[in-house]
């Protein structure tokens, strides 16, 4: 353990010193190093050195300390004098962690966040909650979602605040509420099944409710509202009782209303800016190049911070055009990037990267001060949530350097994780896989896909044939082999469930192919194969499930495990009737096999997959033909 001596103000950093302490390796003792620290926070530029006898940090602000301490440390352990120099981008740097599809990050593992937060210098954090929060007017408000209490989101505030982050409420004020106002309670108040009853006092109620529990907790005057993919917004109860309206004169009513509680509340709110965007476009398209926004428009619009949410090109030209147009709206324009946490099973490092270089990239030309990265856990968040360190990596290379260095981001990485680059990217082979083109920016999520892909109906089997994918699942297997057993190191757990996940599907990738060749040559000794696989895969699903919920359990609350159950027990149990059936037809009970007579076909998306995917979108859509909940 290293031991320093901090010279200078130690006042405001001293309380974060205590968190980071353990996880830097460092004792803070009057036999140390020298370190003197000093805070400027008229100047962007930041240095920290070792002259031989003695340390310097200069900073801007108390996360900026623990970022240059750590890189500081880093330094050190070369055993040779330095000085280094770096630049602040953005005045807030930061990430947004969904925590409103299942996945509800527990407090420890949130602080367990905050610390690698610190330690990268990012200096923003939210948790996107639409209804996991405890609010006292409404029980059934995230009633078994794993909400968080006042009380623990006043602890990670603390927390956040000690490490110098910000910590601001991220909420839905206008649609995405479909699990809050399914109830009874919300009845006077819906307008369609995720959208509010614009106009209606009652619905104004609610909402002040929600905003002040929700800001309550928090030291930060700010609140991101949401109001984003409101497409029902006055197509219900509202067009019952007024008439069609065009949404912007219902969407700017609502605005002013919501604005009105904040500004009541002396809070600052932001809002993702897709609604209003996407008025100025003719087909409604948030990402219409052409897109000009009526100035009448603009002028309606109340004062509120825009944010851009753009995490799906690869070409700073649209950025720019992007940007150049939000900024024509006279709002603060923040920019959302993502990291990819939502594309399946497993992170897509691929889109992440060649999506963030870009539009940070974009961000420092058009003036944009502040950008956070999304952690969206789309369909049930079965990624777990700390395969993001490398995007958010990323995002501190990007936030403290006018120009991305790969070299430098390696190095900074392993110091910071003990692991390389490299052996994360490992799980990026888990759906770039045969087929699927180079950094996957197409977005295939062909692990989950054909985790949950159908062992007898097989809807992705025509895609994924002849592609040897069980091969490759294979060899990714033996690369996380010794990643997922090397118990000395933090993130063990988390290459053990991929590592399970890539076992399975060296088996079961190419099952369905090879059971439907096998039934159609008549090939009984080839079914008696297939059948014995099944019987395998059933115990192997089982351990990938238990290895699957070891992790959920260790960084969730248990809340929305039950989803993940149900997806299991599916997949176990229609490899139990596979089994049944094979068994029966190899001993001549049964005399054919109706799903292995039909002609397989290519899946059949709801929109467009795009060249070199072999399949994304809902489990539900994924994993049968039939309707599986619903009138």
């Amino acid at each position: 353990m290293l031991k320093i001596r901090i010279l200078g103000d130690k006042s405001e950093i001293e309380s974060g010193l205590n968190l980071v302490s353990s996880i830097l390796d460092i004792e803070v003792s009057s036999e140390g190093i020298p370190v003197m620290i000093e805070k400027n926070i008229a100047c962007q530029n930041q240095t920290y050195g070792y002259d031989g006898e003695k340390g310097t940090i200069t900073y801007t602000s108390t996360n900026s300390f623990f970022r240059l301490l750590n890189l500081w440390i880093m330094e050190y352990k070369k055993s040779k004098p330095f000085e280094k120099e770096e630049k602040v981008q953005f005045e807030k740097t930061g990430v947004m962690i969904d925590a409103s599809r299942n996945a509800v990050m527990n407090v420890s593992t949130m602080k367990e966040f905050l610390l690698h937060m610190a330690k990268m210098g990012l200096n923003l954090a939210m948790l996107y909650t639409e209804d996991t929060y405890e609010v006292k007017e409404y029980p059934y408000f995230g009633y078994l979602r794993g909400r968080y209490t006042q009380k623990e989101l006043k602890e990670l505030d603390d927390y956040a605040f000690a490490l110098g982050i910000e910590m601001v409420p991220c909420i839905q004020t206008l649609g995405h509420l479909y699990l809050a106002l399914k109830y009874e309670y919300a009845n006077a108040i819906r307008d369609t099944s995720d959208v509010v009853l614009v106009g209606e006092p009652k619905t104004y109620e609610f909402l002040e409710n929600l905003i002040r529990t929700a800001s309550a907790p928090f030291r930060s005057n700010r609140i991101h509202i949401g109001m984003d993919e409101a497409f029902g917004l006055g197509s219900g109860a509202y067009k019952a009782r007024h008439g069609i309206r065009d949404n912007f004169s219902i969407m700017n009513d609502h605005l002013k209303e919501v604005v009105a509680i904040t500004e009541k509340h002396d809070l600052e709110p932001m809002m993702w800016s897709d609604m209003y965007y996407r008025f100025g476009s003719k087909t409604g398209d948030y990402y219409d190049l052409n897109s000009e926004i009526p100035n009448e428009v603009i002028d309606e619009i109340p004062q509120v911070d825009m944010v851009l949410w753009d995490y799906y090109h690869e070409d700073q030209n649209t950025y720019d055009i992007l940007l150049e147009k939000h900024i024509a709206m006279k709002q603060k324009v923040i920019f959302a990037g993502g990291i990819w946490t939502w594309n399946g099973i497993a992170p897509n490092y691929g889109k992440t990267f060649e999506t963030t270089k870009s539009g940070l990239a974009s961000c420092k030309r058009n003036g944009i001060k502040e950008v956070f990265a999304t952690m969206w856990g789309d369909d049930g968040g079965e990624t777990p949530i700390l395969s993001a360190l490398p995007g958010m990596q990323l995002y501190a290379e990007m936030s403290y350097h006018d120009h991305y260095d790969e070299a430098r981001l390696e190095e900074e990485f392993l110091h910071n994780t003990g692991y390389t680059m490299t052996e994360f990217y490992t799980l990026n082979a888990l759906d770039e896989t045969p087929g699927v083109m180079k950094n996957n920016l197409n977005t295939s999520a062909t692990s989950k896909v054909l985790l949950w892909n159908d062992p007898l109906l097989g809807l992705f089997d025509k895609d994924t044939e002849g592609l040897g994918l069980s091969a490759h699942y294979k060899t990714v297997a033996e690369k996380l082999a010794p990643l997922a057993t090397d118990v000395s190191r933090e993130f063990t757990d988390i290459f053990a469930f991929y590592h399970r996940l890539a076992i399975v599907m060296s088996t079961k990738a190419d099952f369905g192919v090879l059971v439907k060749q096998a039934y159609d040559a008549d090939d009984k000794m080839a079914l008696e194969k297939e059948l014995d696989k099944a019987k395998e895969l059933k115990k192997s699903i089982n351990d990938l499930r238990l290895t699957h919920q070891r992790i959920w359990m260790r960084y969730n609350k248990p809340f929305g495990w039950e989803v993940l159950d149900i997806r299991y027990g599916g997949i176990f149990m229609r490899f139990a009737t596979t089994i049944d059936r094979l068994s029966a037809y190899l001993d001549g009970t049964l005399e054919e096999i109706p799903e292995l007579m039909e002609e397989k076909l290519p899946f059949s998306s709801p929109y467009d997959l795009g060249e070199g995917t072999l399949g994304r979108g809902l489990y539900k859509d994924m994993v049968t033909a039939g309707k599986l909940s619903g009138v």
